[in-house]
């Protein structure tokens, strides 16, 4: 099956285009697109991969699903669009940030420029139904997601992988602590945030792990 996505990423995935469940999700996919309002736009439900190719990912952040409302979702877990009010989460994320570099954070929440830097902002899930969180959740995208992971994990050596929250966590269960750092806390969410997100220290914690393994760190 031939799917549009980033050309080094088709390597590593090409065997998941040709698994069954690929092909089920794909007709669901479809159908949901034409049918319903699904975030993001097609064209973006591939925009991690996109923005960040496969021998260029320095740093994994595992997201759960797309926003779900008008305008916000572009294909990046936590980003959204240009002009779009900043989500809870989001604003929390850039509130450490602050704290953990002692400097201030553009207040757009558009993270593509994190992305050409060579994060991977991957939900779990790559699309939604608009108004109704997860409910393209146990389609097949996790499957697929979790493939992304795991070779990412196996073929690359000195990744910084953040995974906050029990959900990514358990999404990055095979990940070698050995090979690769693997940065976890509870989830920036309001309802989390203050039980350990906050003071995390995980941004100054990947650039200096990228330092200390000759790569540039990520200008956050």
């Amino acid at each position: 099956m031939e799917v549009k996505i980033e050309e080094s990423w088709k390597r590593p995935l090409r065997q998941e285009f040709e698994k069954p469940y690929f092909r089920i999700l794909t007709d669901f996919v479809r159908k949901e697109y034409a049918t319903k309002v699904v975030y993001p736009p097609a064209k973006l439900i591939f925009n991690a991969f996109d923005r960040c190719p496969f021998h260029k990912v320095k740093v994994v952040i595992v997201g759960q699903d797309p926003y779900h409302e008008p305008g916000q979702a572009h294909g990046l877990c936590f980003s959204v669009n240009e002009g779009v009010q900043l989500p809870p989460s989001l604003l929390n994320i850039y509130k450490e940030i602050e704290d953990d570099l002692g400097r201030v954070v553009s207040r757009s929440g558009n993270l593509t420029h994190w992305a050409e830097q060579g994060v991977l902002l991957l939900n779990a899930t790559l699309t939604v139904q608009a108004h109704r969180a997860g409910s393209h959740q146990r389609k097949g995208w996790e499957e697929f997601t979790d493939a992304a992971i795991r070779h990412l994990a196996e073929e690359r050596d000195h990744l910084v992988f953040i995974l906050w929250g029990a959900y990514a966590q358990r999404k990055g269960e095979a990940i070698s602590a050995d090979r690769h750092l693997v940065l976890t806390s509870p989830h920036p969410s309001p309802l989390s945030a203050h039980r350990g997100f906050f003071g995390n220290k995980h941004f100054s914690k990947t650039n200096e792990y990228l330092i200390a393994h000759h790569q540039a760190p990520i200008e956050w």
